[in-house]
């Protein structure tokens, strides 16, 4: 038996990187997983990856009737929710004297409106003693040019934890932070404007990790199984850095 055997969980930006490797790891300790991402051709194929204990369910996060439309489905065919995890997210580089109030909606209306409404929306479906895992960031405590507007709403994930945990304590539901650091995804590949830049992030990325190189989606995803599970069972409003040691220094 898998560690999530019998568990339902819902895992926010699953068509791509970490939520994606989330989402095949979860399924493979036995859990049926709810997929969601924007976009339906790239989300029809993860879940075709996942295997059948996933569902794809088309949404935007910073869409509240998108979130509704996911609940209800879920609420339909699995009753409840056994984990939580508020991946959806993203985000541009903008140098303060450049950041547009364009740049600054769009990256706050997915990473903390979204996290927000994912989690509240979900409270009537989350079983007591539910595990809740936002992703956030080590751009949440170093600091990156042309990224603070990305880092500060990773910042107010990690206070969200720290808020949630006290509304939360009398169904004794954990919420916890996730923070990967230099993940080789195709949301922090795509970051670069250019093929020069792209270059000059992976040298940068591998520069300033103690380890030397990027993550791996799934080893994200391996701590993200232990914050899902019994094994995390009294860790609660922490923040689990998977960076390599690169915000440690």
């Amino acid at each position: 038996m898998g560690r999530l055997s019998s568990k339902t969980i819902v895992v926010t930006g699953a068509n791509s990187g970490i939520g994606l490797a989330i989402a095949k790891r979860f399924t493979a300790e036995g859990a049926r997983v709810f997929m969601t991402g924007r976009r339906q051709e790239e989300l029809d194929r993860a879940v075709s990856l996942v295997g059948p204990n996933a569902r794809g369910i088309q949404g935007d996060v910073s869409n509240l009737k998108d979130l509704d439309r996911l609940y209800a489905i879920v609420k339909d065919e699995a009753g409840t929710i056994d984990v939580l995890v508020a991946n959806a997210g993203g985000g541009e580089f903008a140098a303060l004297g450049e950041i547009t109030e364009e740049h600054f909606d769009r990256t706050f209306a997915t990473n903390v409106k979204g996290t927000l409404f994912t989690v509240q929306k979900a409270l009537p479906l989350l079983k007591d003693g539910a595990s809740i895992i936002l992703t956030g960031s080590t751009a949440a405590v170093t600091g990156i040019p042309a990224f603070s507007v990305y880092s500060a709403s990773k910042a107010a994930i990690r206070n969200f934890s720290r808020g949630w945990i006290l509304d939360l304590a009398p169904r004794k539901i954990r919420v916890n932070v996730l923070a990967p650091g230099n993940t080789s995804t195709p949301g922090w590949h795509n970051l670069a404007p250019s093929e020069d830049v792209h270059a000059a992030m992976l040298s940068g990325a591998a520069q300033v990790t103690p380890l030397g190189r990027m993550a791996d989606p799934d080893e994200t995803a391996a701590a993200a199984l232990f914050l899902a599970s019994d094994d995390s069972s009294f860790v609660n409003g922490s923040e689990l850095f998977v960076d390599g040691g690169s915000a440690q220094i």
